[in-house]
């Protein structure tokens, strides 16, 4: 299984991945050993998660919602609780 996410910096900016282990990676965010944008802007907590069968298109959600504006990311992150 493959996973798109976002995750909520401290700063309440969003940060939009994909993974293949969702623990994983955000403890990798936490602990400063994920993507450089993360790093100055910890802690992190996941504010969206979507599971996907391929790594095609887990990618290629992870791309379009990086082309969402702050308002779109923010009705999907509300759209799953």
């Amino acid at each position: 299984m493959y996973y798109t996410y976002m995750v909520r910096c401290a700063d309440d900016s969003l940060y939009t991945g994909w993974t293949v282990d969702i623990e994983k990676r955000l403890k990798a965010h936490n602990e400063g050993r994920g993507a450089k944008y993360t790093r100055a802007r910890r802690p992190v907590v996941i504010a969206w998660v979507q599971s996907f069968p391929t790594k095609q298109l887990a990618m290629q959600w992870e791309w379009k919602i990086k082309h969402f504006t702050k308002e779109e990311k923010e009705r999907l992150c509300t759209m799953q609780k």
